[in-house]
């Protein structure tokens, strides 16, 4: 009787609440947080994620080591992601699956914090920090729960995180060749760069453009040597052309590559001026 008395009450003060704010300041200053809890699920139902928040946030405490504890941070951890806080989303939602691991939520925070993580990434080349710490926490969710219904859009995120960060290295790539051999050999540098990421992130869609700047970079670096080193140079771009025409061979750039293989065996062995095409 008491408990039914008890549901009867709290439906009862909730739709007051709901109804107008001098209800929700006297929820508030109530001590029966099983009643503000019911009002913070009322608030959550009703989309009102701000005070649904609030509300939480001080239950969240005192529900600890009760039946109600994971459900509370599971829901202040949704109740920020749905306000686009996908930080503090991020953090409560990993608290919940530490403090439950193997628990009802555990799938869900695991994925939701990725989620979060990877909607907060700002722009990878001002700062990459947070798209490393996305793309771990999605590898851990993708590890632990292979067989998982968000497997895929984790795969998904995680790649598209890998491209963002070659896009970063692609800009330091062409920075260096633009710069050529002012105050130093560059082409070098863009290069390394280029070969690095196709070693780190072997599967990127950018693979095709870091494979032709290789390619350029070698071939210019050829063009600009001095004597001594101009045959080693074109024929490395020599083995450059053919690895990368038996990778990409319907590639929109193999006139581009075709020319740079042309020019480079016209001048093996050439010890006089650099030959071009007619």
């Amino acid at each position: 009787m008491r408990k039914t008395a008890s549901i009867v009450l709290s439906l009862v003060l909730a739709s007051a609440v709901l109804s107008g704010c001098s209800g929700y300041n006297k929820i508030m200053k109530a001590s029966d947080y099983n009643t503000k809890y019911s009002l913070a699920k009322a608030y959550f139902m009703e989309g009102h994620y701000t005070t649904c928040s609030s509300i939480l946030e001080e239950c969240v405490a005192f529900l600890r080591g009760t039946s109600k504890a994971e459900e509370a941070m599971y829901l202040l951890a949704t109740c920020y992601y749905n306000l686009d806080d996908y930080l503090s989303a991020s953090q409560y939602y990993m608290a919940c699956y530490r403090s439950f691991p193997n628990s009802t939520y555990s799938e869900n925070c695991l994925y939701w914090s990725g989620k979060s993580l990877f909607l907060d990434t700002p722009d990878p080349r001002l700062d990459a920090t947070s798209t490393n710490n996305a793309i771990i926490q999605l590898q851990r969710f993708v590890e632990t729960y292979p067989a998982s219904k968000y497997r895929s859009d984790a795969e998904k995120m995680i790649y598209t995180m890998y491209d963002r960060l070659v896009e970063k290295e692609i800009g330091t790539a062409e920075l260096y060749y633009n710069m050529g051999n002012y105050l130093g050999n560059n082409y070098r540098s863009s290069i390394i760069v280029a070969q690095n990421a196709l070693r780190d992130y072997p599967y990127t869609k950018y693979r095709e453009k870091l494979s032709l700047l290789v390619l350029k970079a070698k071939f210019q670096m050829a063009q600009e040597s001095v004597l001594e080193k101009r045959d080693d140079r074109y024929r490395d771009a020599i083995d450059e052309y053919y690895a990368f025409k038996n990778e990409f061979p319907e590639s929109e750039h193999m006139k581009e590559a075709d020319r740079i293989f042309r020019i480079s065996t016209k001048n093996l062995g050439n010890k006089n001026q650099i030959i071009e095409e007619d």
